[in-house]
């Protein structure tokens, strides 16, 4: 079935509603814990050759946000999360539905709005591949007491290259503030791997996920993982 652009993550079917074998044509479909699964929409890179399984979570229903929320909230709970903090801007999304599923009463959301109380020592620069236009990425001052010495959870809804989480945990060490774990809908393919490698080696055991998707290659017959 052919999906039109508005109808992608939208709905959660059941098991074995799709087949991941492949190859894909215009959506690549992924599991979630309880087997059920969604669709996303493949976006080809400039390359032509290669292309990307794409999730914007503020598109999203809110039965898919509630189940995404719900399946990452369950992997972060064995850490014991004092206060998740969300990086902009559709991991904000993510982030408050994921302290709720948490109990929490609310969250820290890092910007990229510059508010005159701000400090630019409390900021850093920001990119990401879907928003190539370089910004900086904020923390409000006064939200700092909620992180001093708690245990806090950075959450994204997708980590692709690597850039935004970098940019968010180089925020939170600007403040002496470490992470003990990273949260995303999704990983997008491995390319970010490295790149949070080099950040620290850390960090790439601190990374909990509801679904990764891969890298696909063109091929004579759609595209192929």
């Amino acid at each position: 079935m052919v999906m039109k652009p508005h109808e992608f993550w939208q709905d959660i079917h059941a098991p074995g509603s799709f087949d991941l074998a492949g190859p894909h044509s215009g959506s690549f479909p992924v599991t979630l814990d309880d087997g059920r699964q969604l669709r996303l929409p493949i976006r080809p890179l400039a390359d032509g050759e290669h292309a990307l399984a794409s999730l914007i979570v503020n598109q999203a229903s809110f039965p898919v946000v509630e189940a995404l929320a719900g399946n990452l909230a369950a992997k972060l709970k064995p850490f014991d999360i004092d206060v998740i903090v969300g990086l902009p801007t559709l991991g904000l999304t993510l982030a408050a539905e994921v302290a709720r599923h948490l109990g929490h009463s609310r969250y820290v959301p890092l910007g990229t709005s510059r508010k005159f109380w701000y400090l630019d020592e409390l900021s850093v620069p920001m990119s990401s591949i879907t928003t190539q236009q370089q910004k900086r990425l904020y923390i409000d001052p006064r939200m700092l007491p909620l992180l001093e010495g708690k245990r806090v959870a950075l959450v994204d809804d997708v980590i692709s290259s690597g850039t935004s989480i970098i940019a968010g945990l180089s925020l939170l060490a600007a403040s002496n503030i470490e992470p003990v774990v990273i949260g995303a809908a999704m990983l997008q393919s491995d390319r970010w791997q490295e790149k949070l490698a080099s950040f620290g080696e850390q960090w790439t055991g601190r990374v909990q996920r509801v679904f990764q998707t891969p890298m696909l290659k063109k091929g004579g017959d759609g595209w192929h993982s």
